[in-house]
């Protein structure tokens, strides 16, 4: 497979098990950047649904205890982490359905 160089590499919403960041060349069609979409969107829904969970928390009455007070913020920023890989990596390549830039 080659790789135009003009077409920039998408960061996939994981790292290697070294912990470095992990590239996919390619057009943006086929199974691997489906695969790569479905990845991100795992994330992202466990990002709202620890949103729905804190707003649950600060609506509850009941006193919040401190395994809470340290489990949520925990799983918050993990959450965080992800979602902002995702968003670097979605800025950093061309929409599909954008029209391209000519010179």
């Amino acid at each position: 497979m080659t790789h135009d160089a003009l077409t920039p590499a998408r960061l996939l919403p994981w790292t290697s098990l070294e912990g470095r960041p992990c590239h996919l060349l390619t057009d943006g069609t086929g199974r691997l950047p489906r695969a790569a979409g479905i990845a991100e969107a795992v994330p992202l829904g466990m990002a709202a649904d620890l949103l729905a969970h804190l707003a649950d928390l600060l609506d509850d009455e009941t006193p919040v205890t401190a395994a809470q007070l340290r489990h949520l913020p925990a799983r918050m920023g993990e959450a965080l982490t992800d979602v902002c890989r995702i968003a670097e990596s979605r800025g950093a390549r061309p929409r599909v359905d954008a029209p391209a830039v000519t010179g």
